[in-house]
Parts: C-alpha cells; sequence; structure tokens
C-alpha cells in the first residue's frame, strides 16, 4: 500500500498570536485586544453599574478610565477566571483621598459569576459589576492565553 512506512510531518499547534496592548472602549462596550497597532480580537463586556463616568473611589459602581496594566492571573477566581488590573494608580489615590474617600482595588477583566452563567453571549447587555470588566466565560479562555502579565490596559470612555 502506498504510503505506509513513510513518515507525515506532525501538524503544529497554532498558537494565537500574543497581544501587546489591551483597549477596553467603555462607549462601545468593547474590548480590543491589540498587537503592533491591529486588532487581533475584539468582546463585548459588561461594566460596572455605573458605566459613564470614571471611577471615583470604591463602592461606586464605576470601571476606572486611564492607563494601567495586568499583574496578575487568577485561576481561583470566584468568576471564571480573572486578570488584574493595576488600579489604582498614584493619580485614582490622589482623587479618592481628595473626595474623602477610599480608591478601592480589586478591578479584574473575568468572565461570568456563577449565578451569571445562564447569561453567557448576551452578559454584556447588563452593567452588573462593581467596577470590572466582564466577557464570556469562552473570551476569558482566549484572552487568557493572549496576555501576559505586565500588558498594558487602556480603559477609554
Amino acid at each position: 500500500m502506498a504510503g505506509l512506512g513513510r513518515a507525515v510531518p506532525a501538524v503544529a499547534a497554532v498558537k494565537p498570536a500574543k497581544a501587546d496592548r489591551i483597549i477596553v472602549a467603555k462607549g462601545e462596550r468593547r474590548l480590543y485586544l491589540l498587537r503592533d497597532g491591529e486588532v487581533l480580537r475584539s468582546y463585548l463586556v459588561a461594566l460596572g453599574r455605573q458605566p459613564r463616568g470614571t471611577k471615583l473611589y470604591q463602592g461606586d459602581g464605576r470601571t476606572p478610565e486611564g492607563t494601567y496594566e495586568i499583574t496578575a492571573f487568577n485561576a481561583q477566581s470566584r468568576f471564571h477566571r480573572s486578570l488584574r488590573v493595576s488600579y489604582p494608580n498614584e493619580h485614582d489615590r490622589a482623587v479618592a483621598r481628595a473626595l474623602g474617600q477610599a480608591a478601592g482595588g480589586d478591578i479584574m477583566v473575568h468572565g461570568l459569576a456563577p449565578e451569571r452563567r445562564n447569561f453567557q453571549n448576551e452578559h454584556w447587555r447588563y452593567n452588573w459589576t462593581n467596577g470590572c470588566i466582564a466577557v464570556g466565560d469562552a473570551e476569558i479562555e482566549e484572552i487568557w492565553q493572549r496576555v501576559e502579565v505586565g500588558t498594558p490596559i487602556e480603559i477609554r470612555p
């Protein structure tokens, strides 16, 4: 039989390109993964329950605006995986202090909470986070593979 005994080259698994930047456009409800200025992928997002304006202090329900970076990965998150955002920076702390408040923290890009799993593709229709950026569970799996600690994330109005 033809072909028997002939080595067949292994098909290498293609790894998705790593993003070198993340942009969240709150007004568009989109998270963009970029590499060299080109969009690799975009995702619909849910934001804090008060989506307009930047986060001013802990508990205000807003998603921050500004330039941060991804500082950690958490596979044991109460949400389906999470990526820690470096909020608050010194500016954020100064704004909160001027208002007599704490800046807060724990801003993440994450998948769905257990009680929201049934939403999956419709999750972005509701602003349900406390200030985080939420994507579907399959989407956070993709993002998890495409970013690294230190990846800049710019959150725009």
